[in-house]
């Protein structure tokens, strides 16, 4: 059975009067994609995954990328800074 209804001062209220015994176990799933997931935040994920990268492989990694990200990208010709 499913039943429609909604959240009122932090309690979830169903629309029409449904008769269910007390202890009865339910499920409530939230229809509304609005609100925010449990889910890590993207620019945290986007520094747990940079701060996996080994130390050694970070010194490998070129320190003029935000100026030649076309060249390590396309192959185009550097631009010395």
């Amino acid at each position: 059975m499913t039943y429609q209804g909604h959240v009122e001062n932090g309690t979830v209220v169903l629309d029409l009067p449904v008769p269910l015994p007390e202890g009865a176990k339910v499920e409530v799933a939230v229809l509304d994609r609005r609100l925010p997931r449990d889910e890590t935040p993207f620019l945290d994920w986007v520094l747990e995954l940079a701060n996996s990268i080994p130390e050694e492989d970070v010194n490998k990694m070129p320190t003029d990328g935000s100026i030649n990200h076309d060249h390590y990208l396309y192959g185009t010709p550097k631009v010395e800074p």
